[in-house]
This record gives C-alpha cells, sequence and structure tokens, in this order.
C-alpha cells in the first residue's frame, strides 16, 4: 500500500503516517504499536526521515540567492550574475601634524613618511585603543626645519603586504589574500617580471572584461586583475589570460 499522505515533516506526523501504513497491512494486525519494540523502530525511522527532510529544504534554499542564508552560498550565487559584495570599510580620518627637525644637521630637503601605522588612539573606547595607518609613502618638503603634513589621510587597520611567486609550471595558480575582512578601496596590487628585480607594474582593479574604468578597450596587454570573494570572506586575484588582461 503507498503512502498516499505524507506532505507533513514535523517528526509525530512522520511518525503518525508510517505507523497508519503498518496497520493497514494484515501482518501487523495485533501489535501494540505504542509499547512494543516496534515503537522505538518506528521513532528511528521518523527521526531519520524529518532529518533527512530538514537537509533536504535547507539544501533547496541555499540553492536560490532569494532564499539562501549562508554568506558564502550568497556570495557564489551572486558571483553567477557578475556581481561583487561590497567588502568592509576601515575608518577613515584626515589628520595635519608637523615634525621639528631642525636639530638635525645636515637638515634634509625633504622628509618621508613612510607607509604603515602612523597614529594610535588612547584607550577611550571600552579600553580599546586603535591604529591607523597610510597605504603609500608621504614626502613633504622641509621649510625652515620644519616638516609639514596636510591633510593626510589615515585609516584604520594595519598595512599588510602579501607576495605569492607564479610558476609556468602550475598553470592553475590561486592567489588567495590571508587576511578576511580587508577594505578593498585601499588594496593595491603590483607585478615583478622575477622576485629580485626592482621594477614592479601596478595592476588596477578592473569589475568587467571589455571596458576598463579609464574608459579604454581592454587588450591583451592591459595590467588589470579581477577579485573574487571566496569562503570565510577571504578574496581571490584573478589575473588576465592575455585576451582580456596581461597574462
Amino acid at each position: 500500500m503507498p503512502l498516499l499522505n505524507f506532505t507533513g515533516l514535523d517528526f509525530d506526523q512522520i511518525k503518525t503516517t508510517l505507523k497508519d501504513y503498518l496497520k493497514s497491512n494484515s501482518d501487523f494486525t495485533d501489535y501494540d504499536f505504542e509499547g512494543s519494540n516496534l515503537s522505538t523502530i518506528l521513532n528511528v525511522l521518523s527521526y531519520n526521515t524529518y532529518i533527512n527532510s530538514y537537509n533536504a529544504n535547507m539544501v533547496s534554499n541555499e540553492v536560490f540567492i532569494d532564499s539562501a542564508t549562508l554568506r558564502e552560498n550568497v556570495v557564489s550565487l551572486a558571483r553567477n550574475i557578475g556581481y561583487l559584495p561590497r567588502s568592509k570599510k576601515a575608518a577613515k580620518a584626515t589628520v595635519n601634524f608637523f615634525c621639528d627637525i631642525s636639530s638635525v644637521s645636515p637638515t634634509p630637503p625633504s622628509v618621508v613618511l613612510k607607509k604603515g601605522t602612523v597614529v594610535a588612539t588612547s584607550k577611550q573606547f571600552n579600553g580599546q585603543s586603535f591604529t591607523f595607518g597610510i597605504t603609500e609613502d608621504v614626502s613633504v618638503s622641509v621649510v625652515d626645519g620644519i616638516a609639514t603634513f596636510n591633510e593626510v589621510d589615515v585609516y584604520e587597520g594595519s598595512v599588510v603586504e602579501q607576495s605569492f611567486e607564479y610558476s609556468s609550471r602550475n598553470p592553475f595558480n590561486k592567489f588567495i589574500l590571508s587576511n578576511a575582512g580587508i577594505d578593498l578601496e585601499t588594496l593595491k596590487v603590483s607585478v615583478k617580471p622575477s622576485p629580485n628585480s626592482s621594477v614592479s607594474l601596478t595592476y588596477s582593479r578592473q569589475d568587467n572584461l571589455f571596458d576598463s574604468k579609464s574608459g579604454s578597450t581592454i587588450t591583451g596587454t592591459s595590467p588589470i586583475y579581477f577579485i573574487q570573494e571566496i569562503e570565510d570572506e577571504h578574496y581571490e586575484l584573478i589575473f588576465g589570460d592575455g585576451i582580456f588582461g596581461k597574462a
């Protein structure tokens, strides 16, 4: 006898359906379904069916972008339509300060503020301090022994450098950034022809295959890269193939 009514996914409903099915079978006419060992078997079958139905329901939800709840699945589905979710945004401040180097002899003509941590806040917010840094070196001229830095943009967080080495023997290299939750607006990518080279070429981020952000058409020699979010809010860099972007 087939299970004619099996639409309920609740544990008790599943058990009742299985019990009604067995009662309709002449081989189980005299069985006590509540007090016998058969009740334990029904509990196991009902529990197993309940878990399977729950998993099937969750899997079916996660394959659609409007019902998915896990971020990784939403990001993966959004990638299919060419959408990259916005990254986290680092707090930004603009600071002005000066350095008195009149006592330095001889006085240098300019001073360079190296990229990295520039300033730290005091522990006034829940006992926690914050560090702010710059992503590029800032150079200013020295006037009368004073180096004045005006309107320097500093970003909350740490400046992290990561290097990859490409090998032609492994054409399927993956370039995955190790830090999670980075601010993509501060990301800078450069490529060297060899690990020991002092010359590097800066690559620009691209969001589509055809027109760059500057309005020029992308060719096989355009120094561009693409980026996509993968699991755990990490990002992967993708470079050109010699047709769309420089390989």
